[in-house]
């Protein structure tokens, strides 16, 4: 760790929506809440759906995103570490993200030891068994055969179907509710397991269910929930020898 004593994880910002009332203003909080945290940061995670939507062309870089992006590269520069999960919104990172701001991205879940403590980090929506038609649509966005055909499509197209897929979908409350709930089961049900077999797991930490929660799963290991930027601006902290959850005051 090159700076600061805490480490800070963060998911679900959606920058860029478009049902977002103001994007740009969403975009400024979240900048502000970085700025907040650059003096006694060592660690940023971002775990994930940090973009609501994310297609990285080989010569075209996708419009929005500039306020966040430049403090990420500027707190990168300073000396903080910044670790990006990749989620079912901004999974087409591919390199230029990484490259242009100096960051870690991760598409998947690891295991890592933070400050003492040993953390099992991920976005959430590939842990544990989904139904069938969640897992063929998630190896479809995954497939690189269909990512380059994907690709040739102009961005004039392809931009605006994502947001209005993305849309479309969080205007269906009823089923979006009943998805993450059966998401949460999976993802306790996994973490139940996982630490039985991996006791030396102190956090599970996952964003992916917009839903800010702290679950003890057993004597030594608890599931940390994230929230997210919609309603919650919540974020979680760790010091070391607590991890706690909070909400950026308005």
């Amino acid at each position: 760790m090159t700076k600061g004593k805490n480490v800070y994880f963060i998911s679900d910002l959606h920058l860029g929506a478009t049902y977002f009332a103001d994007p740009i203003a969403k975009e400024r909080r979240v900048t502000r809440w970085l700025e907040s945290v650059r003096d006694d940061a060592a660690h940023i995670y971002l775990l994930g759906d940090i973009l609501d939507y994310w297609y990285e062309y080989r010569y075209v870089v996708p419009r929005g995103y500039t306020r966040f992006l430049g403090k990420v590269a500027e707190m990168a520069d300073s000396g903080i570490q910044f670790t990006w999960f990749v989620g079912n919104h901004d999974i087409w990172i591919f390199d230029y993200l990484p490259n242009e701001l100096g960051i870690e991205v991760i598409d998947g879940a690891v295991e890592r030891d933070i400050l003492g403590k040993r953390f099992f980090l991920a976005h959430g929506d590939g842990i544990g068994r989904h139904r069938k038609s969640f897992r063929m649509i998630r190896s479809i966005f995954r497939n690189h055969f269909c990512q380059r055909l994907f690709s040739a499509i102009h961005p004039r197209w392809t931009v605006p179907f994502a947001h209005r897929w993305s849309t479309s979908n969080r205007k269906n409350i009823q089923k979006m509710q009943s998805d993450f709930e059966k998401a949460r089961k999976v993802i306790l049900s996994f973490s139940e397991q996982y630490a039985i077999e991996h006791p030396e797991i102190d956090y599970f930490v996952y964003g992916h269910l917009h839903s800010l929660e702290d679950v003890a799963i057993s004597e030594t290991s608890r599931v940390i929930i994230l929230g997210d930027w919609i309603s919650k601006d919540s974020f979680a902290r760790f010091d070391g020898e607590r991890l706690t959850l909070h909400n950026f005051p308005q």
